[in-house]
């Protein structure tokens, strides 16, 4: 042993000897002033506590003075395997051996010939899995909350000087406002919650959003805390809802104290005045041919060439990244993870994680933000198939293909290039989703028209009210899981960012009107709300809408209609499950259609009952007869 560390390991053994008392985390403020060469000072550890019957953890201590720190454990079935430190001395790497250890807390001890310290980290026993980690599926409907612009539950986290006139400012909605209206959610038919990232924020300026983060480990406090985030997860796993977080490994904020001061050496993809941007050539990724410089200017550039880019190829930012995520999943009881600029990280890190988070939480969801309009390039990126021997793991992909066929379709606007549609009316919906059999599992693709990325789609040149129920009535009644952005089931406009990310009324003090309550709503709000509500509540009671498969039975600019069933292929006969017809006109003029039902999944099906919507069909001599208003949506049972 070096000389130095002979003198620390004596000096602890010293201290351990005579009992001494030890010290807590020190104020940042504190270890900022510590003398060089004086005692080791520690303010921040992540991550801040571990769990038993969990992989070993790496713990990475924030200082002052730790370089060559002789670092011991003391607790049972506790050890410390490896350590390495920054050559400024202000991180240290500690790997934790604890396969052994039972709930306790123990103390990491540090010292130098400088002198020593030590802080406490507990073990707690891991959290039983019965209310947590339980996946989304098909089954749910998902809603998207970006906390700020919620609701305000907690006015003692609000800033200082006020801030909701400004459009990019914090405006005060909080995990309490979220809470408080659950009932609200679970009426409309909402089964999961998806929040925006919950990391801190504090050190950038604007950033409501929660996608710069400042510290990986804390909730933002303009959201509350952790405890106010666990009691949030807690009340909807008491309704039988579940809990989504929005996890961001690709990049941190512009003010990251990371950027002024790495733990290690290539902790980021470039530095802050030497870097590219990203570009948005995703087809680089899936592009056998391409080459190793075209795939970096996707997933090692800054995104927005303004945030970060951490670098998952260092092992231990890889390894950081992966503990960051199992620490808030058990910290939460969190039941899926949504996961940020999707293509910009590279797939070997997504198999990494995904597969230390099957291993440890096997029912566990995972949807990726694949920003395309191409199903080829999306479908390459879903878990369950390897390209170039690389699975993602990830469950399943953000079906934007689809989103932007619908808004194509019903704004007659586009359609967007890049992608397979062709036309802009209902024949687009069918153009892409005839590339399904391009993804392992396109049952499980997660169906929306807009999210806080988006000019909300009632604000699209030529759409109206009528076209805004046509959405909620497809991506409620098409294969996948529907996702619906916050405010939308009441006819909220807005255009792009950040005027699509208005607050919720009646969320905030002082609020004209509350649309949260029946009472509250305007006429034009009720009809959309409660569209919405008819729609996801009578799904939910009806397997068939969402676990069954799906057949087109008829295609054409104005009108579309499709079958779910358990077995599209057996028609009306004697036992066959229940089935739905779902017929859409969006012309401006009633309409008939006549399908042939032969060889389809209405051959046999006399019986037609309309169950949301109005219309009317009639068979006879194998054909249906549809009877559709115009702008109208119809959900049929038959048999």
């Amino acid at each position: 042993m070096p000389s130095l560390r002979r003198n620390a390991a004596l000096i602890l053994l010293m201290i351990l000897s005579a009992g001494a008392a030890w010290p807590q985390l020190q104020p940042q403020q504190a270890c900022a002033a510590a003398p060089a060469g004086g005692a080791p000072c520690v303010y921040q550890a992540d991550p801040p506590n571990w769990w038993t019957q969990m992989p070993s953890p790496m713990v990475l201590l924030y200082g002052r003075n730790l370089g060559g720190a002789y670092i011991l454990a003391t607790g049972r079935g506790i050890s410390v395997s490896r350590t390495q430190f920054s050559a400024n001395g202000h991180y240290a790497f500690v790997w934790l051996k604890s396969t052994a250890a039972g709930p306790q807390t123990i103390h990491i001890s540090i010292a130098t010939s400088g002198g020593s310290t030590s802080l406490p980290f507990r073990f707690a026993a891991r959290t039983a899995a019965k209310d947590n980690f339980q996946g989304f599926s098909a089954a749910d409907a998902m809603y998207l909350i970006m906390t700020d612009r919620f609701a305000d539950g907690d006015p003692a986290n609000d800033p200082r000087t006020p801030e909701r006139s400004l459009a990019r400012g914090w405006h005060g909605g909080d995990f309490r406002g979220v809470q408080q209206h659950l009932d609200y959610l679970r009426q409309l038919g909402v089964t999961t919650v998806w929040l925006t990232p919950v990391y801190d924020n504090s050190g950038e300026h604007q950033a409501y959003h929660g996608y710069s983060a400042s510290n990986l480990y804390r909730t933002d406090p303009h959201y509350g805390s952790v405890t106010d985030l666990q009691h949030l997860a807690g009340a909807l796993h008491a309704r039988g809802m579940k809990l989504v977080l929005d996890t961001v490994p690709n990049h941190v904020g512009a003010d990251n104290p990371w950027i002024f001061d790495e733990p290690a050496p290539g902790w980021f993809h470039g530095t802050r005045d030497d870097h590219f941007e990203s570009t948005g050539d995703f087809t680089s990724l899936m592009d056998p041919h391409a080459t190793a410089q075209q795939r970096a200017q996707v997933t090692h550039g800054w995104f927005a060439n303004a945030l970060p880019d951490l670098n998952q190829e260092n092992a231990l930012v890889r390894q950081y990244l992966i503990q960051n995520v199992v620490w808030w999943i058990q910290t939460t009881g969190a039941d899926g993870l949504r996961y940020d600029t999707f293509f910009f990280v590279g797939r070997p890190f997504w198999q990494s994680l995904n597969g230390e988070l099957r291993r440890l939480y096997p029912r566990l969801t995972t949807v990726g933000e694949t920003w395309s309009p191409n199903p080829v390039l999306t479908s390459y990126f879903a878990g369950g198939a390897a390209h170039e021997g690389i699975d993602t793991g990830l469950t399943t992909p953000f079906d934007f293909p689809l989103c932007f066929a619908l808004r194509a379709a019903l704004s007659h606007q586009g359609p967007v290039a890049g992608g397979p549609v062709e036309h802009n009316d209902l024949r687009a919906i069918e153009e892409v989703m005839s590339e399904d059999w391009l993804y392992p599992h396109p049952q499980e693709l997660v169906v929306f028209f807009g999210n806080h990325d988006m000019e909300r789609f009632l604000s699209q040149p030529g759409v109206g009210v009528a076209d805004l129920k046509l959405a909620f009535a497809l991506v409620a009644t098409l294969r996948g899981m529907p996702e619906i952005y916050s405010g939308d089931e009441i006819a909220m406009r807005g255009g792009n960012d950040p005027d699509n990310r208005h607050d919720f009324p009646g969320g905030f003090p002082g609020d004209a009107q509350n649309a949260f309550t029946a009472g509250g709503r305007t006429a034009e709000q009720a009809d959309v709300h409660d569209w919405v509500a008819t729609l996801l509540n009578f799904r939910q009671r009806h397997p068939g809408l969402y676990n069954g498969e799906q057949q087109d039975v008829f295609s054409d600019a104005t009108a579309f209609a499709y079958v779910r069933a358990a077995d599209v292929n057996r028609g009306c006969m004697s036992g066959s499950p229940q089935r739905f017809l779902i017929a859409v006109n969006d012309g401006s003029a009633p309409r008939t259609v006549t399908i042939p039902t032969s060889a389809t999944a209405l051959q046999g099906c006399t019986v037609f009952q309309a169950k949301v919507g109005r219309g009317t069909a009639t068979a006879a001599a194998g054909q249906l007869s549809l009877s559709l208003p115009a702008k109208q949506a119809v959900i049929f049972e038959t048999n």
